[in-house]
């Protein structure tokens, strides 16, 4: 079944617009099929132009006399200047080779390549293929691009940690960064989004929070949330800044939201009162709702932290109850989560049933979910020598389905799950279906997967069985859209340097990586025979000359 969210794999209908009669084009596009015709021809009447020149300047440059002194120079050395000249050749594409292998390895493009693209070939005269505007190819390819444009998005991690109370601890006693600064801007940009508003300028505490929210620096926001306490004490945001950042404790920073939670449900019933009269007042209502949902979905993951469980559920629920417009904020994960670390697993399937469905953007979390539900009805009596001789039955043929789909939606997660790659702390933004993704829901749900008997049994036998029915997945998927394939860029953005990231589907070695260790070799292989043999060697050089200088002749 299909999913949607440009998620899953949809009929859609291409606008019709008016093709242009054939033998009826416009003057422009003649125009530009001309232009683009005389720039691909423009490199061999660069190369004619020069034959041309040689040839007419022979006399005075005297070439033939040149070619019988470089004739003579060549015939006067001996067989250690080949064994130093191939030797240093072996050396330099040696060089070339580790470098490309590293450069691919880091940014998963070869930097030859990618010099050639951008760089030589624009001054060769290359240029692109060029389609007409209402052309279905030109209407495939914007369509292509805007599927992979939605793909890509980042979207914040509902289970992020605290940077106080989690990820700095973390820094302390690794020594490593496990946030990137582009994963902590964008953090920053959603602070601004979520808790600032035109008329901040109206509340000098709150005028100071805005700058603060801007602030790069850790020790200056923290500063800066002290300033916005001293001209209010209850000044919501600043709790929450002290409590993200300065608590090194889940239960200082839970200390912190309760006092935030007091100040912004006092400050939200003053906007709820004011909202109608302007629309600067409904702004700052929006503005008060966000932190007062933030303020008590952290509360819940403290108490979620600190084993008060049914506690973080009742508080989720009741805000999805309160505040079902919001559901961007995606808190039925963080519910999900808290459901299974229950062992709550009828209610589980009931918000799966809501949230698992046609019209509703997809996730790891999600698939997974499912499949773990599918799959524990049937994993403590799963065998694959069993299954092999007697087949699989229905309700395992379900869970293997459900497995196969989660897989195909984000493939990265097995290899987690079966801790076949090692984890780090999950970024504070994910890429869906991408490694950052499978890394935040592994990183929370891989207990729940060992808690069942047999689950990651049944998962090791199964997932790879999804990748024959996807033979080709960045042009065509089974229930999903294609693989997108901006997800390795995007994660090396997200994901710290020392993790090594997840690529999916595994890029084959560029042409040059190939061409540069072949090249290598084959110098290094001539120049030890040169050197162990130098007679030998030399006879097969004159022999080749010789075969050369007939050809020419």
């Amino acid at each position: 079944m299909a999913d949607g969210d440009g998620l899953g794999e949809v009929a859609t209908t291409a606008a019709s617009s008016p093709v242009p009669t054939p033998g009826l084009s416009p003057p422009l596009g003649w125009r530009e099929r001309l232009r683009a015709g005389l720039a691909g021809t423009g490199a061999s009447l660069w190369f004619v132009a020069g034959l041309g020149l040689l040839y007419a300047l022979r006399v005075p440059l005297r070439l033939c006399e040149n070619l019988a002194a470089v004739t003579v120079f060549l015939n006067s050395l001996t067989p250690k200047f080949y064994v130093a000249l191939t030797g240093t050749s072996s050396l330099i594409s040696g060089l070339i080779f580790v470098f490309e292998w590293w450069y691919f390895h880091k940014h998963g493009t070869s930097f030859i390549e990618q010099v050639s693209v951008n760089h030589l070939r624009p001054l060769m005269g290359g240029t692109e293929s060029i389609s007409e505007p209402g052309s279905p190819s030109r209407n495939r390819e914007s369509e292509t691009s805007r599927h992979n444009l939605s793909e890509c998005k980042v979207w914040r991690n509902p289970l992020n940690l605290f940077r106080g109370a989690e990820y700095r601890r973390y820094t302390w006693v690794t020594g490593k960064e496990p946030l990137t600064y582009y994963d902590m801007n964008l953090s920053a940009q959603d602070h601004q989004t979520f808790f600032t508003c035109d008329t901040d300028f109206l509340r000098p505490s709150d005028t100071v929070m805005q700058k603060a929210w801007r602030e790069r620096n850790p020790p200056a926001r923290i500063k800066a949330a002290y300033q916005a306490l001293e001209l209010n004490n209850d000044c919501a945001t600043a709790y929450v800044l002290l409590a993200e950042e300065e608590a090194t404790t889940i239960v200082d920073a839970e200390r912190l939201f309760k006092q935030a939670l007091k100040a912004g449900e006092t400050i939200y019933r003053r906007s709820q009162q004011c909202q109608h009269q302007s629309p600067q007042h409904e702004a700052q209502l929006r503005r008060d709702t966000n932190v007062l949902v933030y303020i008590k979905r952290r509360l819940a993951m403290c108490a979620r932290k600190l084993g008060r469980i049914r506690e973080a559920v009742k508080i989720m629920r009741d805000l999805m109850k309160e505040f079902p417009p919001l559901t961007m904020l995606n808190i039925h994960e963080n519910l999900l989560e808290s459901l299974l670390e229950l062992q709550a697993y009828a209610d589980v399937q009931a918000v799966l049933a809501k949230y698992d469905d046609i019209s509703l953007p997809k996730s790891a979390a999600i698939c997974y979910t499912a499949a773990l539900l599918k799959t524990r009805t049937v994993s403590d009596k799963f065998s694959p020598e069993t299954a092999s001789r007697r087949g699989l039955s229905t309700a395992e043929i379900n869970a293997v389905e459900a497995i196969h789909r989660a897989v195909e939606f984000n493939p990265h997660v097995p290899k987690y799950l079966l801790e076949m790659k090692s984890l780090i702390l999950p970024p504070e933004h994910i890429l869906k279906r991408g490694d950052s993704e499978a890394i935040a829901y592994a990183f929370f749900h891989l207990q729940h997967w060992k808690r069942i008997e047999g689950a990651l049994n049944l998962l090791q036998c199964t997932w790879e069985g999804t990748f024959r029915m996807i033979p080709y997945p960045l042009e065509k998927g089974h229930l999903f859209y294609p693989y997108p394939s901006c997800t390795e860029t995007a994660d090396r953005e997200l994901l710290p340097t020392f993790h090594h990231v997840s690529v999916y589907p595994k890029k084959e070695l560029p042409f040059f990586i190939h061409f540069t260790a072949g090249l290598c070799s084959s110098t290094a292989m001539i120049a030890l025979l040169t050197h162990q043999f130098p007679e030998i060697m030399g006879v097969f050089a004159k022999a080749v000359k010789k075969l050369k200088l007939r050809e020419i002749k």
